[in-house]
């Protein structure tokens, strides 16, 4: 669908400092670049991690992620290039291919396992790990594909704009959080283009550009593998994003902080300590996902 460009932003949130990441592996040694790390889940909360993966050599990530736990959290995997099919223990099985989406609902326990597939020779996406707040964090898994077909998508002076979470301009994402409200937005700029995004001042916002660059009034430049972190500025009512030289592809994510405790053990993200040590035992027992 199309829309009409407008102004909408009086006081639009500037940058407050750029992340570049830790390359690291996970898995069973998937290469990969942890964008979110743990010492910026307070600020970015409710987001507790991002990853950026990209290759084009199968030995980088063949052996994929095995059968693996989670417990007290949401994973959101958006394929940009290739395959990546899932299995897991409460019966899901789905393929997720160029442009599509797996979003699942660890809850009170999930273990599953995620086999990354080149597409023409390809392989690059992101997953993204969302935090539940405390009265969620042992409900029932749950589980979703999303084809590229069904991620709402609309064009705005120069920007194609994919909504896979929350509200942009009026369009619906593929899919809507009450509690933690998420905007995931997949921005493909035209050189020099901007886009405005309509933000509550609470919302805590993260921005990844992963081709060309993004540039700001106050000269800052965002170039390709950082994050731009904005600032919480009293009376803000959004960002304004704009590209630089070259056509630009960048994430926009954003969404209410729970300000709960954060605790994690490797794949279980809780409140106390206690409610890790129970995780451990419920995996050890084989009663995680029972």
């Amino acid at each position: 669908m199309n829309a009409v460009a407008t102004s909408l932003l009086n006081h639009p949130r500037e940058v407050e400092r750029l992340v570049a990441g830790q390359p690291t592996s996970d898995g069973a040694g998937v290469k990969l670049n942890r964008v979110l790390t743990n010492n910026l889940q307070r600020r970015l909360d409710p987001f507790l991690m991002l990853d950026a993966f990209g290759t084009d050599n199968p030995d980088d990530y063949v052996a994929g992620f095995p059968d693996h736990p989670h417990r007290g959290f949401e994973t959101i995997t958006y394929m940009l290039n290739g395959r990546m099919r899932h299995r897991d223990s409460a019966g899901n099985e789905g393929l997720i291919s160029d442009g599509g989406v797996q979003w699942m609902t660890a809850g009170r326990g999930v273990i599953h396992s995620e086999t990354p597939e080149q597409s023409e020779g390809r392989m690059a996406g992101f997953q993204l790990w969302l935090n539940l707040p405390a009265k969620d964090k042992l409900c029932d898994p749950w589980y979703r594909d999303i084809t590229d077909a069904e991620v709402p998508t609309f064009e705005l002076d120069g920007a194609s704009v994919r909504v896979i979470a929350g509200e942009s301009h009026g369009v619906a994402g593929a899919v809507q959080r009450d509690y933690t409200e998420p905007l995931y937005l997949d921005l493909q700029l035209a050189p020099g283009a901007r886009f405005e995004q309509l933000l509550p001042a609470g919302h805590n916002v993260f921005a990844y550009v992963y081709d060309g660059a993004l540039k700001f009034d106050s000269g800052c430049t965002v170039p390709a593998g950082r994050m731009a972190i904005f600032a919480n500025t009293p009376g803000s009512d959004g960002v304004r994003l704009q590209a630089g030289e070259q056509p630009t592809r960048a994430l926009l994510i954003a969404g209410r902080p729970l300000n709960e405790p954060i605790v994690q053990y490797g794949p279980f993200v809780m409140n106390h300590e206690s409610e890790l040590i129970q995780a451990v035992r419920d995996y050890q027992a084989g009663r995680l996902a029972a």
